[in-house]
């Protein structure tokens, strides 16, 4: 008796594999911009706690340039919002992947001769 696996069993792994890598390249990626995000608020609330005629740079690559602190904190308060726009699409990127890893999962059960409990 051979243990040789169906093709379409194979290619449903092959799919489940690829979605388990795409999700954890995923999870790093969120996790890089709730780090990002982090950063960005601590700086903001630094520059709002400074006094109004303090000196604030900008790091630009590696030089310092003197900035203006009010428009600063509003392009710093941007990039915030971008990087909440950008968790929410990988958040819901993550969503998808979710659910496609758990059809094939169920499809890779009923190829197997499993019985897949029926949803509510």
């Amino acid at each position: 008796m051979s243990t040789e696996l169906p093709p379409q069993v194979q290619n449903q792994i092959a799919q489940l594999q690829q979605l388990q890598q795409q999700a954890q390249a995923l999870l790093g990626q969120k996790s890089q911009i709730e780090m990002m995000i982090r950063e960005t608020e601590s700086a903001v609330k630094e520059m709002e706690a400074s006094e109004e005629g303090a000196v604030i740079y900008k790091s630009v690559g590696e030089v310092l340039f003197k900035a203006d602190r009010a428009k600063l904190i509003e392009e710093f308060k941007e990039k915030k919002e971008v990087l909440d726009l950008r968790l929410k699409t990988l958040g819901k990127q993550e969503e998808r992947i979710q659910k496609r890893f758990t059809q094939l999962q169920d499809q890779l059960k009923v190829s197997l001769g499993q019985k897949v409990p029926e949803a509510a």
